[in-house]
């Protein structure tokens, strides 16, 4: 009996213990990222940078809605902040959670490819047979890239044909505006081919063939997919690294968009892209990032539309996330805008404090009210990494620069 006496008292301490770990003091988490180590938790945040940013925060600043929010990524800890969840319009910043959760979604491997194909005999310079075109959702191929395409077939002494022309894509209509975007925000023309409607892409293409002396006929062209035994005759790639650079680094509507498209195809090809694509970026932001805020609310990838609500512990969430998956850290770190060096950030900050010290996202939108966000990484005083993110609006942009200029002071003094 005593024996088992005991290990009854063991089993009642054990759950007790449980019980009583369990009861703690509930912190409140913002997203589902990573388990802190033994060591992160024994590091010591800057006291000093708590204190600066504690002084920044009261200090006189013009009137609007304004919030920011600091974490430490080497303690793995919050440093400070305020009003650091409140949703506020995010403008460009969207790109950050959009261009994460397509590396997360596609890989950051991903490529996209054009391909042209040949299907039967040649004969002298006459390919007895058939022509086709197949392309997927290559952001940045423009019209005058397809004349790789034609020169390809030039080479292999195919000056006409008297088969068909295959077209093969992926999007048939043109990219449109999306709801609530303001009608002089983007400028379509700057789409690659690929977005601007099945009739475009043939028509360069067929202006291709013919600028090489390959002579294809109106009634030769079809919508269609690449006929069985078709061979491929060459190949173009993207990686999609070319793409979240410009999202990030020169703040490119058209490729945040793109993007949007892609994920949008991946995840349901038969869905309308758009859709499908916003409803990926929302269930990313709630099941990988534990967001699941009402407030926050996705309209867009590119962040045109005003009704875009993120809050500054939403986007560092994202820049945690990014920390935390190094495939896609990598990609930030080098892609995001560098202060007073080059993209969105060139002529920013070019101080001595903070050049070449702030890598981060801006976003910037001049109506109806200013809205003004900026999101990054820099590095602090003591070493440790840090993740930051202010956001504005309802107040000029100017005026929200100033203190977007004056938090990283204080983040690297």
């Amino acid at each position: 009996m005593k024996p088992t006496h005991t290990l009854t008292h063991w089993i009642v301490f054990s759950l007790t213990t449980l019980f009583i770990m369990g009861c703690g003091n509930p912190e409140k988490k913002t997203a589902h990222i990573a388990i802190s180590t033994t060591k992160s938790r024994d590091t010591i945040i800057d006291g000093a940078l708590r204190q600066r940013l504690s002084d920044f925060a009261a200090a006189p600043r013009a009137r609007g809605q304004f919030g920011f929010y600091v974490y430490d990524l080497t303690a793995d800890k919050p440093v400070y902040g305020v009003n650091e969840h409140q949703a506020l319009p995010s403008a460009s910043c969207m790109k950050l959670l959009s261009g994460v959760a397509g590396i997360h979604l596609l890989g950051p491997k991903h490529l996209y490819y054009s391909t042209i194909y040949t299907r039967g005999q040649i004969s002298g310079d006459t390919l007895h047979g058939d022509i086709a075109f197949k392309a997927d959702l290559d952001p940045q191929l423009q019209g005058a890239d397809l004349t790789m395409f034609a020169q390809a077939l030039k080479r292999k002494g195919i000056r006409k044909f008297d088969g068909r022309l295959y077209v093969d894509l992926l999007l048939q209509e043109p990219v449109r505006s999306e709801p609530h975007w303001y009608p002089w925000d983007l400028s379509f023309s700057r789409y690659g081919v690929l977005y601007k409607g099945a009739p475009r892409v043939a028509k360069e293409l067929k202006a291709a063939l013919r600028n090489q002396g390959i002579s294809v006929a109106d009634s030769q062209v079809v919508m269609g997919r690449v006929p069985r035994g078709s061979q491929g005759v060459f190949r173009y790639y993207r990686s999609i690294d070319r793409v979240t650079r410009r999202m990030w680094k020169n703040s490119s509507n058209t490729q945040a968009t793109s993007l949007l498209y892609t994920i949008g195809h991946h995840v349901d090809p038969k869905a309308e892209p758009t859709k499908a694509g916003v409803a990926y970026l929302r269930a990313f932001m709630r099941d990988s990032l534990g967001l699941k805020d009402t407030s926050l609310v996705i309209h867009d990838a590119c962040g045109l539309c005003t009704h875009n609500h993120l809050s500054p512990a939403a986007l560092t969430t994202v820049l945690r996330y990014g920390y935390h998956h190094k495939p896609i850290y990598h990609m930030l770190y080098n892609e995001l805008s560098i202060a007073g060096v080059d993209g969105t950030l060139r002529i920013e900050m070019a101080g001595q404090k903070t050049r070449g010290r702030i890598r981060a996202k801006t976003g910037t939108l001049s109506h109806p009210y200013g809205i003004s966000s900026l999101a990054g990484y820099c590095k602090g005083t003591n070493g440790h990494m840090l993740a930051f993110a202010i956001m504005d609006s309802e107040m000029s942009v100017l005026d929200a620069r100033v203190l977007q200029r004056k938090l990283c002071e204080a983040l690297v003094e």
